[in-house]
């Protein structure tokens, strides 16, 4: 009898356990290309920090700022701001967290080809003591918080010193080996136990994870990346997934119909593009050809047609709301104009051209790449199209082997000057500004301005600089814009996402709670 009670309570005990455990199966459309997080600047390895990291301070769903890493803040002067650190926090590693990783991660971003552009403001942070940093600028820099929303403390001592290849490991490498590619130690609420490029990421609860007020119960992330909207949607309706993320727009009603998931969208700053390479391409040096191009592109159209309203036609890079938000300037489609403008640059007969663009990264990347070309053809430029999943892809780009590329930039500075900082600065790798201005587009007053907005603390004057660089931008046809992309999530009844998701598009599953 004895025996039997004991083997009842083991048995209650196991259930207890079961229910207690709450594993969260998660389906993207591609993982994350590394985890190492300096590597790429993406929304994916944001998403990805969010999980195994932890910033200094981060954004709330009312888009103020939460502390996390940094407890508090203050001003001491024009150029420094003093942050008081979190005491007691663990890496996954073990080692404590001090004012010297902090340091550590901010020298380790000017290696980086894809950050060191965000922190050229910056000085190197002084540490006062074990828990507390000051934070210099060069000049007086308005964003000094939006900038430290991007600071996810390393585990220094787990990144100093030699692999066992005898190679350092805070090396920062886009292409090839790297100890960082294959190694990671946040301070985060899930750690790394399992990683198959492509297949399958398995991440568990960390046992030491410092926020104890975290109301999450997920113990176990599983992330499996699966490239077709359709497919995923099949996942979650069938019962193997339980949280997606991008939702195709043509899915929204059956979402919608179905008892058993819920559909959840937020309003997004992602701007949508496509990149003019002007050194590869002779005719994108004209101004009237790339006119033409954008005239050409009917991406109100595109918007009803391929997106169903989930998005906002553009016709600058800043969504409204933003500092360099300019009323008039619309999408344009003429198509009569468009054929006018080819045949005052000389290209009345057009001309090839290459292009690659990603079939996996935004929503409906692939249809709209494909309906750009169809719509080119209508001006005789004929579009040699090639796309290729995520993980492929941003190899590419940075490569720059096409004369028209697509890009998506969400800035998560929620500012204005981000986009232009990456996207549309004379590219310059010594400083790192115009990383992602795959069109090699360049334009000295655009520079200029950009540069002046970053110290301006008059937000009239700021206002206007960084309406004239959209209007710059517009009268130069610096880029084709299509739309601002909104987020969209679905996840079966009992997966609480509406509490963790936000316009970052950075869902915060430590906080998830799952009934």
């Amino acid at each position: 009898m004895k025996k039997i009670l004991i083997l009842i309570g083991a048995a209650l005990l196991l259930t207890v356990g079961t229910v207690q455990a709450k594993t969260l199966r998660l389906a993207l459309d591609a993982d994350p290309k590394t985890i190492d997080i300096q590597e790429q600047l993406s929304g994916g390895m944001l998403q990805f920090s969010h999980w195994v990291f932890d910033p200094l301070v981060r954004w709330s769903q009312e888009m103020t700022f939460e502390p996390r890493l940094a407890t508090s803040w203050k001003r001491i002067d024009d150029l420094t701001m003093r942050f008081y650190l979190r005491k007691g926090v663990t890496f996954h590693s073990g080692n404590p967290f001090t004012a010297k990783d902090v340091v550590f991660t901010i020298k380790r971003f000017r290696m980086s080809a894809d950050f060191k552009g965000l922190f050229e403001p910056f000085e190197d942070p002084i540490i006062i003591d074990d828990y507390t940093v000051d934070f210099k600028t060069k000049k007086p820099y308005p964003l000094m918080l939006n900038m430290i929303t991007y600071v996810f403390p390393l585990d220094s001592k787990f990144y100093s010193g030699l692999d066992a290849q005898g190679k350092a490991k805070d090396a920062v490498v886009k292409v090839g080996y790297s100890f960082a590619k294959n190694n990671v130690s946040g301070t985060g609420a899930f750690k790394m136990v399992h990683r198959e490029h492509g297949v399958k990421m398995i991440m568990e609860r960390f046992e030491n994870y410092w926020d104890k007020k975290s109301p999450g119960n997920v113990t176990e992330l599983v992330l499996t990346p699966i490239k077709s909207g359709a497919t995923r949607l099949a996942a979650l309706l069938s019962g193997d997934i339980d949280f997606i993320t991008p939702v195709e727009p043509q899915d929204f009603g059956r979402i919608r119909n179905n008892s058993g998931v819920t559909l959840f969208t937020y309003t997004g700053g992602r701007i949508i593009t496509v990149q003019m390479n002007q050194k590869r391409s002779k005719p994108l040096t004209n101004q009237k050809v790339r006119q033409a191009i954008v005239y050409a592109v009917n991406n109100v159209g595109i918007e009803k047609k391929i997106m169903k309203g989930t998005a906002t036609p553009a016709g600058q890079m800043s969504p409204k709301g933003y500092q360099g938000y300019k009323e008039v300037l619309q999408p344009r489609y003429n198509l009569k104009k468009a054929k006018q403008l080819m045949k005052e640059a000389g290209y009345a007969n057009g001309f090839t051209a290459t292009m690659i663009a990603p079939n996996n990264r935004y929503i409906n990347d692939e249809k709209i790449a494909e309906t750009f070309a169809g719509m080119l053809s209508k001006i005789k430029i004929k579009v040699n199209l090639k796309t290729m999943p995520k993980a492929q892809y941003w190899d590419e780009f940075d490569r720059q082997p096409a004369d028209f590329q697509m890009i998506g930039w969400h800035s998560d500075t929620e500012d204005s000057g981000n986009f232009y900082e990456f996207l549309s600065m004379c590219p310059n790798k010594e400083t790192g500004y115009g990383q992602y201005n795959s069109g090699n587009y360049c334009n000295k007053k655009v520079d200029q301005l950009t540069m002046a907005a970053q110290t301006e603390t008059n937000v009239k004057k700021r206002v206007k600089m960084l309406q004239q660089i959209e209007q710059i931008m517009y009268d130069d046809a610096a880029y084709v814009p299509f739309h601002w992309q909104n987020h969209s999530y679905a996840a079966r009844k009992g997966v609480n996402v509406g509490a963790i998701i936000n316009t970052m598009n950075f869902p915060y599953i430590g906080d998830l709670v799952i009934d």
